[in-house]
């Protein structure tokens, strides 16, 4: 690897599946290694993208202006009712804050988001300078909450102070401090959807399926949400979580602390598609959902199969690389490939956890390169040694691809199209068929 300049720290986060596993255990939910310049976002990043989709909250992010910019509208969500999530508030530190403190003109954002839209719900995220010059962030928005009567709530997002991960679980304290004083809510038949974002109107499918199957849903966390969903989210039965990597935090949390048992499941490709259904009618104890769900996903994989055999045939024996957000995502996609005769020859993931690794080591074949927080460097060498034929990432690795002459596919939050369950595995394999079968490949050479 130190031919394109690696570094040797980064060794212990890659591991080639050889003599039927990987030696040695995988590095992983760590910080990432200086210099190494990694896909992977801060903690700060990652705390936004989990409470953005509310879409009745006020979010004022309390640093520089670049922080508010780099994460304005930063998913592809989409809402039943308010847009106002769509929106981005910044104090906009200057160098005088820097060294008289911000907290004034925290205060005064807040007034001024009070007088002119009357919110429900506001969250205040502490950036890097937050952290470096010590404003009482947690302070102001106590004061501010008695004062206007109104839930204000602070993230603790410096982006220096961990990973994306981190801020994963800065946004799921945040939501545990909005519904721990509504835990003693009535219970009631339904579950919530945890870490389903509503990227391109996914989460309305899933409900969809549920609702077929006669289950309601009490909250959705944190897709299509707001404020009155979220305070009712106490009462479900069951907490079912779609993206483990942002969620199960908060869904431990609401376990011990609430009494919600959980279950992770995935909607991405047609297996866990229908063993996910499966899993929360039994999860339920309710037979007749069961029933349902089976004779529903019988009908839905049949007429699947028709439409998919024509794709399948121009892309059996294709070497597929990917790298995604999550654990589960990599996982399912994995599965995905395997159904349409194509081999992921290598996989990673920002935030994947060592479980995650470990069924991902059980479910590529021989050679096959895994790793954590890769950089462009690494994906790049791996996809030319493995002959990728097609790279599934998000917008940030969209460029490499096209610049090695490999076809892509954007599986991450700001797409317009969706790809999660039955009518998502057929846009994906139209996706991926249509991307690798294009005649522009003919004509372009990996860049050296």
């Amino acid at each position: 690897m130190n031919d394109l300049g690696l570094l040797d720290e980064r060794k212990k986060f890659i591991r080639e599946k050889k003599d039927g596993s990987c030696r040695g255990e995988m590095k992983c939910d760590a910080n990432s290694v200086s210099g190494a310049v990694s896909q992977r976002a801060c903690v700060y990043c990652g705390a936004r993208v989990v409470l953005n989709p509310i879409t009745d909250a006020f979010h004022i992010v309390h640093g520089p202006i670049g922080c508010a910019s780099y994460t304005w509208d930063i998913r592809g969500s989409l809402s039943s009712g308010k847009d106002i999530y769509r929106n981005s508030f910044s104090t906009d530190l200057k160098e005088q804050d820097v060294i008289f403190g911000g907290e004034k003109k925290l205060e005064a954002a807040i007034n001024e988001i009070v007088d002119h839209y009357h919110p429900k719900l506001i969250f205040v995220y502490a950036t890097c300078i937050v952290g470096v010059i010590g404003d009482d962030v947690e302070a102001v928005c106590h004061r501010m909450s008695k004062l206007h009567n109104i839930r204000v709530i602070p993230v603790k997002s410096p982006g220096f102070s961990g990973n994306k991960a981190v801020g994963y679980k800065m946004a799921c304290n945040a939501i545990m401090e909005l519904i721990m004083p509504h835990k003693q809510v009535k219970k009631r038949y339904g579950v919530n959807i945890l870490g389903d974002f509503n990227l391109a109107g996914e989460l309305w499918i899933v409900k969809d399926y549920l609702r077929r199957m006669g289950i309601p849903v009490i909250a959705s966390l944190t897709g299509d949400a707001d404020y009155e969903s979220l305070i009712e989210a106490p009462a479900a039965k069951l907490n079912i979580v779609q993206c483990a990597g942002s969620s199960t935090f908060l869904a431990k949390r609401m376990e011990e602390e609430m009494g919600i048992p959980y279950i992770k499941v995935s909607f991405y490709g047609i297996e866990d598609t229908v063993n996910s259904l499966l899993r929360v009618a039994e999860a339920l104890d309710n037979k007749t959902a069961r029933a349902i769900a089976e004779e529903f996903c019988s009908a839905e994989v049949n007429k699947l199969e028709e439409e998919m055999a024509e794709y399948r045939r121009s892309l059996e024996g294709k070497k597929a690389a990917i790298y995604v957000g999550g654990g589960f995502k990599a996982i399912s996609l994995i599965r995905q490939f395997h159904s349409l005769g194509m081999e992921v020859t290598v996989v990673g993931t920002q935030t994947g956890k060592q479980e995650d690794y470990e069924l991902i080591e059980n479910l590529v074949n021989q050679e096959t390169v895994i790793f954590d927080d890769a950089n462009p460097a690494e994906l790049e060498k791996f996809m030319r040694e493995k002959g990728a034929d097609i790279l599934v990432g998000g917008v940030k690795e969209r460029p490499l691809a096209y610049k090695l002459g490999i076809a892509f596919c954007d599986h991450n939050h700001e797409r317009k199209h969706p790809l999660c369950g039955f009518d998502g595995v057929l846009n994906f394999t139209r996706e991926i068929h249509h991307s690798m079968n294009h005649p522009v490949w003919n004509s372009i050479r990996f860049v050296s």
